[in-house]
């Protein structure tokens, strides 16, 4: 096993933002009806800072962490970084190139957070 999936395992095993925040500013649910995965995103801010990024959800171990090295990632950024984060950030980011049918599994929470911020 290479660094990256040890890595991949360790924010599935361990996460660091997983949990429900009720001041959520931003906040959106999607979800994969092909394989079952789910994922909620929740943005707390104040002005143009995120102060806090959470999720909750269930689903493969590529949807979970992936979900939560975005949250981790976007902690104290300003939402216009959000800007900057897409298909290839979260490939980079999880360091392993999925395969057609994992890719979805691997963009969910992005496409949870850009609802988010289109439902406000």
């Amino acid at each position: 096993m290479d660094l990256y999936q040890q890595n991949i395992l360790d924010y599935y095993r361990h996460p660091r933002c997983n949990q429900k925040i009720t001041e959520a500013n931003y906040s959106a649910e999607v979800s994969n009806p092909l394989c079952g995965d789910r994922i909620e995103i929740y943005l707390q801010t104040s002005g143009d800072k995120i102060k806090q990024a959470v999720w909750q959800g269930e689903g493969c171990v590529l949807s979970l962490a992936a979900a939560d090295m975005l949250a981790e990632y976007l902690q104290n950024k300003s939402l216009t970084a959000i800007d900057t984060i897409d298909k290839d950030w979260i490939i980079k980011t999880l360091g392993v190139n999925p395969s057609p049918s994992r890719l979805k599994c691997a963009l969910l929470p992005l496409e949870a957070l850009k609802k988010s911020l289109a439902n406000n």
